[in-house]
């Protein structure tokens, strides 16, 4: 895919002092000896590893006719298919057996993202890309890739059903049909800013929600002023065909009421596609938690790489050794220098920046890394 299609889901979590369109011509795939060999290294991974075991075990399942043409009817049916869900409820004997591998694997991804055993399944299966609807026929037994982490990925490796891996080119969709194996990054991400959030507020630099509500301090007897974002856009480079969804968030930080930092995340599941301004009118900041008039805000992407607990960790291990000095001091640094130098690189998480938000900003905000940019207001939310 590429940036004009649907971008891969998105959420904004904004951090305070804190992907489709283009013209694809067909491809010829080559069959290589270990096309892991051949194609762009990726950042090797205990995850990596478990999506290609699936991978490789439901390109052989593809074997079984009924079981065959049973993916192939789901997959025509919903974008994402949900694979532990599709092998629990068939009759077929390859897709029966297959269900306790998927089971398994979705409860080492989970633990792997750093989310508890309730988030439930995670892998999802889904048709390459729309131009081969058409070619997804009965007879033919599709290949099974998995997601390159890389965008810059030249090539990504493909399963078929008799166990030999072809090299898939990334830059131009292929003839033949093939699935994707991916990570349901919309669900992990939505537990996964459970997980921060209740990070944050383990280690007093957030209040979880119910707490929040009741909190004297959080409002006041009228009400409370807030920044809304009226309007938003972000702009990326192209993105393969390959990719699926993901999701955006951004991380709110500043100082709390006590002098103590405080992050807080923003959920924007609105943001589809880069290259387009959505009008959210959405609350980011709630300035009754802040004890200066200033935040910072970073924006940044998930993909199915993000360890949400060890992010966790290292967002609130830095901010604990920023002290208030009875001044506002930006926190972006600190956040940022507590992210893996990887996220910068091989995949597209952080994606933009603001500096020094405050009360009374309005208008147009560019970003700092020029990525992209957001109108705010001034919002009083009354009470009733």
């Amino acid at each position: 895919m590429s940036r004009s299609s649907k971008r891969r889901g998105v959420l904004i979590g904004v951090m305070l002092s804190a992907v489709i369109g283009g013209t694809v011509q067909p491809a010829i795939a080559a069959p290589v000896r270990d096309a892991g060999d051949q194609a762009t290294p990726f950042r090797k991974s205990p995850m990596r590893s478990t999506e290609q075991e699936i991978a490789r075990a439901l390109s052989a399942s593809l074997r079984d006719p009924q079981w065959r043409e049973q993916v192939r009817a789901a997959a025509l049916g919903t974008e994402d298919v949900d694979l532990q869900a599709l092998a629990g409820r068939t009759a077929a004997p390859e897709g029966k057996n297959l269900f306790a591998s998927v089971s398994a694997a979705d409860r080492r991804i989970a633990g792997l993202k750093g989310l508890p055993a309730s988030t439930g399944s995670l892998l999802r299966v889904r048709l390459g890309a729309p131009s081969m609807r058409s070619h997804l026929n009965a007879e033919v037994t599709p290949w099974i890739a998995v997601a390159a982490a890389d965008d810059t990925a030249k090539n990504i490796t493909a399963y078929d059903s008799q166990g030999h891996t072809h090299a898939v080119d990334t830059a131009r969709v292929p003839d033949r049909p093939l699935y994707v194996l991916d990570i349901d990054v919309t669900k992990a991400h939505r537990a996964g800013l459970k997980v921060l959030q209740k990070a944050f507020a383990d280690e007093g630099l957030a209040s979880l929600p119910s707490k929040a509500a009741n909190s004297a301090d959080a409002t006041s007897a009228a009400g409370w002023w807030a920044t809304k974002v009226t309007a938003v856009e972000v702009n990326d480079d192209q993105e393969p065909w390959f990719k699926g969804t993901a999701e955006m968030f951004s991380l709110v930080t500043g100082f709390g009421q006590d002098g103590t930092a405080r992050v807080d995340s923003v959920d924007m599941p609105y943001l589809d596609y880069d290259g387009t301004v959505y009008y959210p009118n959405q609350i980011l900041v709630n300035w009754s938690n802040y004890k200066y008039n200033l935040a910072d805000v970073v924006m940044m992407e998930d993909d199915d790489g993000t360890n949400y607990r060890a992010l966790a960790q290292a967002i609130t291990t830095a901010l604990l050794t920023v002290t208030d000095q009875g001044t506002y001091i930006p926190l972006v640094n600190a956040v940022l220098s507590a992210i893996p130098d990887s996220w910068f690189t091989d995949d597209p998480d952080y994606v933009e920046s603001w500096y020094t938000l405050a009360q009374n900003s309005s208008g147009r905000l560019n970003g700092a890394s020029g990525n992209g940019w957001m109108t705010v207001e001034p919002y009083f939310v009354e009470e009733f």
